[in-house]
């Protein structure tokens, strides 16, 4: 498959969550907070749409989208999977906390408890189970198979992908504050440094795709748990 000029696509989900959210808001005759609690549904629409580019991107250049992620039958041994999970798990939620440490003063700010805002019940029930299968596939696929894996030099092809990676959070929802941005933008790069840098050296996608999609679960999870108990919502706002 050719895969010169898939880099490209890299900045693909931030436009379009900056589009989804700023139209979005238009429409609804709202601010882009009023709506950002709705972000996980608008995330795995965007999932979605990200998982068909790619699909389609790979069939025109001769390929398919198992070819862009580098995935092979049998290559991801389990013991290297749960390892990979345990750490994704641990950085991934310890990067919240330390960026809420360095751009609010605390560990836990009030804007943190936008990302488990409640949604209609049935959409979070869904959401469970969509959320989480199709970020793994669509950033994935997007940051380290387009990304990582198919640029050559070995700093760009960490560094390129690391920061739209990283930086897609601005916008999943998009606040147009410096500050809340900031907070997004650091939150997740440790996870996305230590992710591209074991595609770049492994070539394996699985171990991270299952270390991601327990992350997004557990976000998923906390969701439908708000949603389906708006009160400990509220409780856990004035508790900030």
């Amino acid at each position: 498959m050719n895969r010169k000029g898939f880099y490209f696509l890299l900045p693909v989900r931030c436009i379009i969550f900056f589009l989804f959210f700023t139209l979005g808001a238009l429409i609804a005759g709202k601010t882009a907070e009023e709506i950002s609690s709705g972000w996980s549904i608008a995330a795995s629409i965007v999932n979605i749409l990200t998982i068909l580019l790619l699909v389609f991107t790979a069939k025109v250049r001769g390929g398919s989208y198992k070819e862009l992620i580098n995935y092979r039958k049998g290559q991801s041994g389990i013991k290297t999977t749960i390892i990979v999970v345990i750490v994704s798990v641990v950085i991934g939620m310890s990067g919240m906390p330390l960026s809420g440490l360095i751009f609010y003063g605390t560990v836990m700010p009030e804007v943190s408890l936008k990302m488990i805002a409640p949604v209609p019940a049935l959409l979070a029930v869904i959401n469970v189970f969509v959320l989480p299968v199709t970020t793994a596939l669509a950033e994935d696929g997007l940051y380290l198979g387009a990304g990582t894996g198919s640029i050559k030099n070995k700093y760009a092809s960490v560094a390129v992908p690391t920061f739209f990676y990283a930086v897609q959070h601005c916008f999943i929802p998009f606040i147009p504050d410096i500050r809340y941005m900031a907070y997004r933008a650091f939150s997740f790069l440790p996870l996305t440094i230590v992710f591209c840098i074991f595609y770049r050296k492994k070539k394996d996608p699985v171990p991270l795709m299952a270390g991601h999609a327990v992350l997004d679960l557990a976000t998923a999870s906390s969701i439908l748990a708000m949603s389906l108990i708006p009160d400990a919502y509220e409780q856990m706002r004035g508790m900030l």
